[in-house]
């Protein structure tokens, strides 16, 4: 094995990947892969319009409603990293049967809950089951495709289906609340999990690097860096929904922060780190992290107040709130495709950061332009298509830049550490701006309505408001982000693969 490791690690020499036998199943495996991840990012946000129904049934408080999105975010955010390391010790594909078993049992668990204790805990379920499965879907799809046009093509498809998945979210789950029951938002994920269980035979893994190794676990890194995460998540999410000076937010944002540096600094000691400092240092990974932080937090508080506008102002039901945001999915996946297959082998992830991001920019500030009779055509269609395209040229750079040139021992990790960025950015970016829109929206009415109580119309007024301040937050975020990551990220091209290109021989058993 520790042969065997090392020959991948060394790497192919000049021109091999294209001398690797590609696997004859891999288009299969793909369409795999994307599902699973559908599943993973579509759980997100799908209970976000089904809360109120869930409410009324179960009988939960307002109070408690916010635990069914925070614990999912909570448990998927802390256990990432640790979860990309057991890829590497448990193999890709036991990780991902495992990951995609475990979460389909916990929907069906959150599909037939009588209780408010058991719908949190089948959401804590879904996200323990969804960290071990995102790293493991990104590591499959990076070692399966070696060759540098197929690996744009399968990009280009993940990447699709991870940046639409949150809009899909909103779409699928709009039309199943109205359609059927807020449960079916649980039991859907057993249709995705039945297809992608359909491909377990699949050779996953054959041609990749990526195996099951032996190697010492970093348990004080995995206690260190999870307890972190927990309360970083936690606090934020908890500041989204109370309030920035209650114990529960500043005392774990606090433990948070402390934690997080006591993990930095054990990394640089640890004989083996979980997350080596290596993996982090070099500019385009670290730039792809960032980003996607940055685009968490943005893309988050967008889909989070144009649903309220769209909702409460504009009086749109579940489903066409879903449907509304249909086109930015479209655009999303032909921009992400033209960025992968066309950009990114002769340009690089460079250009596809800063025009993505401006494009984001660009289509928040055209929204600050609401008001609150505002049309759909005319106010809305217009920034949802270019936030599409936007979104989509950002994840063709970020998904292959986060996890291209590392060891073949550090495939899992990397692929978590994107994941971690996107999970932090939407709690922070949840959590800040929901204060700023709380606090426009006192401003507002301190300054119009001159001692009287607020009327109706101006508690509307005063709502568009803030979704406006908003929109200009984001817009500026965005705007920053093309900047300092635009200085981050290298001009060119990516390098090659440092892995994935040596043919596995024929005898030899497909790993696990």
């Amino acid at each position: 094995m520790a042969t065997q490791s090392a020959d991948a690690a060394a790497g192919p020499g000049p021109g091999a990947a294209g001398a690797a036998e590609p696997d004859p199943k891999r288009w299969l495996i793909l369409v795999v892969i994307c599902v699973a991840q559908l599943m993973v990012v579509l759980d997100a946000t799908i209970m976000n319009l089904a809360l109120p129904s869930a409410q009324e049934d179960l009988g939960f408080s307002l109070a408690n409603r916010q635990w069914i999105v925070t614990a999912y975010a909570v448990a998927f955010g802390s256990l990432l990293l640790f979860c990309g390391r057991l890829v590497l010790l448990f193999g890709l594909k036991r990780s991902f049967l495992v990951g995609l078993a475990g979460f389909a049992g916990a929907s069906a668990v959150g599909g037939a809950a009588n209780s408010f204790e058991m719908l949190v805990s089948a959401r804590v379920g879904q996200g323990v089951f969804a960290a071990l499965l995102a790293p493991a879907t990104l590591t499959l799809l990076t070692t399966t495709f070696t060759d540098p046009k197929e690996k744009g093509k399968a990009f280009g498809a993940y990447g699709a289906v991870a940046a639409s998945g949150a809009g899909l979210g909103l779409i699928i789950g709009g039309a199943l609340t109205s359609g059927l029951s807020w449960r079916w938002c649980m039991y859907v994920n057993l249709l995705f999990a039945g297809v992608a269980l359909l491909g377990a035979g699949l050779p996953f893994g054959r041609n990749a690097a990526v195996r099951s190794m032996r190697t010492k676990l970093d348990f004080p890194g995995v206690i260190l860096v999870s307890a972190a995460m927990f309360c970083i998540v936690y606090g934020f999410s908890n500041a989204a929904n109370e309030d920035w000076s209650t114990p529960q937010t500043w005392g774990f944002l606090v433990a948070g922060g402390v934690l997080l540096v006591a993990f930095a600094a054990w990394q640089t000691r640890a004989a083996h780190p979980l997350l080596p400092p290596r993996v982090v240092l070099d500019r385009n990974r670290s730039g792809a992290y960032l980003l996607m932080l940055l685009v968490g937090a943005g893309i988050f508080g967008f889909f989070l107040f144009l649903i309220y506008y769209m909702q409460t102002t504009l009086d749109y039901s579940a489903i066409a709130s879903g449907v509304a945001l249909l086109p930015m999915v479209v655009f999303t996946a032909v921009a992400v495709n033209i960025g992968n297959i066309k950009i990114m082998p002769k340009y690089g992830p460079k250009p596809l950061v800063i025009a993505g991001l401006t494009l984001n920019a660009g289509a928040l500030v055209w929204l600050t332009r609401v008001e609150v009779d505002s049309g759909y055509a005319a106010a809305l269609l217009g920034p949802i298509l270019v936030l599409g395209f936007g979104m989509g040229f950002i994840f063709a750079a970020a998904l292959q830049t986060g996890t291209t040139g590392v060891e073949p021992q550090d495939a899992g990790i990397a692929s978590a550490s994107i994941q971690v960025g996107q999970q932090l950015g939407g709690s922070l970016g949840t959590a800040l701006l929901n204060t700023i829109a709380a606090s426009a929206i006192t401003d507002y009415v301190k300054e119009h309505a001159q001692e009287r109580p607020p009327t109706e119309e101006l508690l509307q007024l005063a709502a568009v408001d803030s979704y406006v301040t908003v929109f200009w937050w984001c817009a500026g975020l965005f705007a920053a982000g093309a900047v300092i990551c635009g200085l981050l990220i290298r001009s060119g091209p990516l390098p090659a693969p440092a892995f994935g290109a040596k043919p596995v021989d024929k005898a030899e058993k497909a790993p696990s």
